[in-house]
């Protein structure tokens, strides 16, 4: 073949560049179709999203404690504090002097003794002795009136023998009256020294004057006591008194006797440190103290316990009570025909209770305190028999939030979507409608 002979491209060459083009446009449009593919589907699935309703969560109502209110006749109850104090009290002292010599085993603090008992015996030696020295005057006291009696009827005799007449002054002189009258003074003092020398014999015997508790004791056995000798202080054993102080404005609900014969207001006693809790004694309000004390304004009541060492009742049914306590009492006053007792923490904001009302809302409503005790106080208004109180504390009472008392069903209730506030989207299937 020679040099202006053509040469014709080879099959092989050609199909080459053909190939080549064909992967060029497939590198570009392959990309493309998947991002149009993509937003495609894209816009697909936007079409055909769930369309989902605002829907208010499901509230559920308060779960509280209620009590019914009940109007029944109740007494005003007025709490207080008092010191208990003897109704009587005696410190003893002997009314004559000399040597102790016999003390009752009782006779000691806290023996309880009763009346004529014998608390000591002081040495009577020297009293039977002038004893038997004034029985001595005694005697001859009354022989020299009978002795003088006789010279009566001498000296009258003799008179009426002489017969004469005289004055009536020289007549009592002639009949020995003032000799007479001599005699019989002499005889009724020596009738008084006898008396007084057996007065002092039973004097030694120091008895007490009434049942009592022994408070102090100041002698024993051989102590030298005189007239001013303080042997020991006795209380009385019969009744008891409590100081109690009251503020002024309770004193209308008391019923104080004020000495016309009537009984005062029953008194329930306390002492918690000594008998335990619930165990109480009974007293009744003795009379009203005629000044107020002094720094708060108080007035003061005597009540008063009989039996307050439960002698009477063998020291088993009552505690006893001891001098010097500080108690807790409750007066039971005047009654109040219709009211409602509650717990002091039932008020809200002042003299405002909680009503759980009968379509389980929550009302808030202002009622009429009667009287305020130190944990109840006796409503007489605001609030009408059968309604229902929350005893419950609420964190953030709302008036007419949903409640529900204990053994009730709980109930749930929703808001339609127009009302709803803060609502959430509820879980759609693919049909639009919201899943339970």
């Amino acid at each position: 073949m020679n040099g202006n002979e053509i040469k014709n491209p080879s099959p092989d060459a050609g199909g080459s560049g053909s190939r080549t083009s064909s992967r060029r446009y497939l590198r570009w449009l392959l990309p493309l179709v998947i991002v149009l593919g993509a937003a495609v589907i894209a816009m697909v699935l936007v079409a055909t999203r769930p369309h989902a309703r605002r829907a208010r969560p499901a509230a559920t109502a308060r779960l509280v404690e209620v009590r019914e209110v009940e109007f029944v006749a109740r007494p005003v109850v007025v709490e207080a504090n008092g010191t208990v104090g003897a109704a009587r009290e005696v410190v003893l002292h002997p009314r004559v002097g000399g040597e102790v010599v016999g003390i009752s085993e009782r006779f000691l603090p806290g023996g309880v003794m009763a009346a004529g008992d014998t608390v000591l015996s002081i040495d009577p030696a020297d009293y039977e002795l002038a004893l038997q020295q004034r029985e001595s005057a005694l005697a001859q006291a009354r022989a020299a009136y009978d002795i003088e009696l006789g010279q009566q009827d001498v000296a009258r005799e003799e008179f009426e023998m002489l017969g004469e007449s005289i004055a009536p002054e020289d007549r009592a002189l002639v009949l020995r009256a003032p000799q007479l009258e001599q005699a019989a003074a002499n005889l009724e003092s020596a009738r008084a020294a006898v008396e007084q020398a057996r007065l002092n014999l039973e004097r030694t015997r120091v008895a007490a004057p009434f049942n009592a508790l022994v408070r102090t004791r100041d002698v024993v056995e051989g102590t030298q006591v005189g007239t001013n000798t303080q042997l020991g202080t006795l209380v009385g054993s019969d009744e008891y008194w409590i100081e109690v102080v009251v503020p002024v404005d309770r004193l209308q609900w008391i019923d104080i006797p004020a000495g016309n014969g009537g009984q005062g207001s029953p008194v329930r006693i306390y002492d918690d440190a000594a008998w335990g809790d619930g165990v109480w004694r009974e007293g009744r309000v003795l009379e009203l103290a005629a000044d107020v004390e002094s720094q708060g304004r108080l007035a003061r009541l005597i009540v008063s316990v009989p039996d307050p060492l439960a002698l009477d009742s063998g020291g088993e049914a009552a505690p006893r009570l001891l001098i010097g306590s500080y108690v807790r009492v409750e007066i039971v006053g005047s009654e109040l025909p219709a009211a409602a007792a509650l717990d002091r923490e039932m008020l809200r904001d002042g003299d405002n209770v909680w009503v759980m009302n009968s379509a389980g809302k929550l009302e808030i409503r202002p009622v009429e305190v009667a009287y305020r005790g130190r944990e109840t106080v006796l409503v007489t208004g605001g609030v009408a028999a059968g309604e229902k109180l929350i005893e419950t504390d609420l964190a953030a009472a709302v008036a007419g939030m949903a409640l529900r008392a204990e053994g009730e069903e709980p109930d749930r209730m929703a808001d339609s979507p127009a009302t709803a506030g803060g609502a959430t989207e509820a879980a759609a299937d693919g049909k639009g409608r919201v899943r339970p």
